[in-house]
């Protein structure tokens, strides 16, 4: 699970790319990079390693390409923190979609890693159910902390900054802590 895990953080790289364009000022363009890099992954794992598609990757591409078509069709100005809360509600969205189905979205990375007999065993599926709630968890924060920057422009940026902080290095040490036992036990 550990390479998994890797493979989890990879699938973020899009919004890496959007973050890092957003905070120089391009909105449009970082939309953009955040849907090319999403299927620049799809491509990169169906047709050069042959894995399958994956929810949050799919997800992504269609929260990043939608919104960047709806920005250069209607000219939004978005400022960067209400196009912040509009990408980080749509990957809270994405993640709470796949809990609801029953299908947590870490489970596709966790299978590419884990012999296949155990993927149907209850302990599998409850881990990556917790790390899936973990990381919904997490990006309920940022959704929170992008509102408060929305509404409420006068609580210093730094406290949205630290608040994403906390919760991204939060999910991504429970998700490593989880794997790590999950392999120990197994």
């Amino acid at each position: 699970m550990c390479g998994a895990a890797m493979n989890l953080l990879l699938s973020f790289a899009p919004f890496f790319a959007f973050a890092v364009l957003i905070h120089l000022g391009y909105v449009e363009a970082a939309l953009w990079a955040g849907a090319l890099v999403a299927g620049a992954l799809l491509l990169r794992d169906c047709l050069v390693l042959g894995r399958s598609f994956k929810i949050l990757e799919v997800g992504t591409l269609a929260l990043f390409a939608a919104l960047a078509l709806y920005t250069r069709a209607t000219g939004q100005a978005w400022t960067i923190p209400s196009v912040r809360f509009v990408v980080d509600a749509g990957l809270l969205l994405i993640v709470l979609a796949s809990l609801a189905v029953g299908r947590p979205f870490t489970l596709q990375y966790a299978r590419e890693g884990a012999p296949r007999e155990v993927w149907d065993n209850p302990r599998f599926l409850a881990i990556n159910r917790s790390i899936s709630l973990v990381w919904a968890t997490a990006f309920a924060v940022l959704v929170l902390a992008d509102a408060a920057m929305v509404y409420v422009p006068e609580i210093p940026r730094r406290l949205d900054i630290i608040a994403t902080l906390l919760a991204l290095v939060g999910a991504y040490k429970y998700t490593a802590r989880a794997t790590a036992q999950a392999e120990g036990s197994a």
